[in-house]
């Protein structure tokens, strides 16, 4: 491939699809507990003890296993606890969707609409 003089590559566009809709999002940065490497489009809850965030799943005793909010970016918190953008609204593809143990689309998509957050099929 040729390029004019003086362009320099920049690197590839490649497009997650996880927003899906023009409904208003809230982001906003939060602190997601140590534990585990979470991909962006995860379905997060919320520890009721210390406010901080992790994958939701249904077993889970500590209040996240509520879905609560979907990661905007991937966060790299096996070792530690790391800040992360989160969505606390907004309208996301639910094939694009990352889901903890026990959990299904149809169980976090009631608990999700509840908070603002609205599930839709790619195809629609």
């Amino acid at each position: 491939m040729t390029r004019a003089e003086g362009f320099k590559d920049q690197g590839e566009y490649s497009p997650d699809n996880l927003l899906a809709g023009e409904y208003p999002r809230v982001e906003r940065v939060v602190t997601i507990a140590a534990g585990a490497d979470l991909a962006k489009g995860a379905v997060l809850g919320r520890i009721t003890a210390n406010g901080k965030f992790k994958l939701s799943a249904s077993a889970s005793a500590d209040g996240s296993q509520i879905p609560d909010a979907i990661l905007a970016e991937k966060a790299n918190a096996a070792a530690s606890d790391v800040q992360a953008v989160i969505y606390f609204s907004g309208e996301f593809n639910e094939n694009a969707l990352v889901l903890g143990a026990g959990h299904t689309l149809d169980s976090v998509r009631i608990a999700l609409r509840a908070k603002s957050v609205f599930l839709r099929s790619n195809q629609n």
